[in-house]
């Protein structure tokens, strides 16, 4: 599978191959999850602020005053900013594409009881599933 985002830079090189629960947390105590991170989100996925909104279980007036002011992130909504780039950065890695990771997170699987994976990643669970599902892809199971 092609590493598309294997020379990251900034926020993106910070975040490690696969992450642990321990680095999650030590990650939350050392860094400022900031509008940088949201950005960074929409910048390299296909999804719409409506999706972002709802994966992080905001309105999409809160994302949009996260986005574009210097308004502190509630502390319940970074961790599952900090997952859904990871995870982001994870589906483009194993798909080579923001098109190919966006038709895959959007269509119906057998493995996610025949919903989209996106379904799942409103919660902190359902994201750390689905990326469960690519690292199973990774290692050679292509659905």
């Amino acid at each position: 599978m092609k590493q598309i985002i294997s020379k990251s830079t900034g926020i993106l090189s910070e975040i490690s191959g696969s992450i642990t629960e321990s680095q999650v947390l030590t990650y939350l105590d050392t860094k400022n999850i900031n509008k940088d991170y949201i950005n960074e989100i929409k910048k390299l996925s296909g999804f719409s602020d409506d999706a972002i909104s709802g994966f992080l279980n905001i309105s999409i007036r809160t994302l949009h005053s996260y986005m574009h002011n210097d308004s502190n992130i509630k502390a319940n909504v970074k961790e599952p900013i900090l997952l859904l780039l990871y995870l982001v950065k994870h589906g483009l890695n194993v798909f080579g594409s923001k098109k190919e990771f966006d038709a895959w997170i959007n269509t119906n699987n057998f493995y996610f009881d025949g919903k989209k994976p996106s379904t799942y990643l409103n919660k902190i669970s359902g994201i750390r599933f689905v990326d469960d599902r690519l690292t199973a892809m990774e290692f050679g199971d292509n659905v």
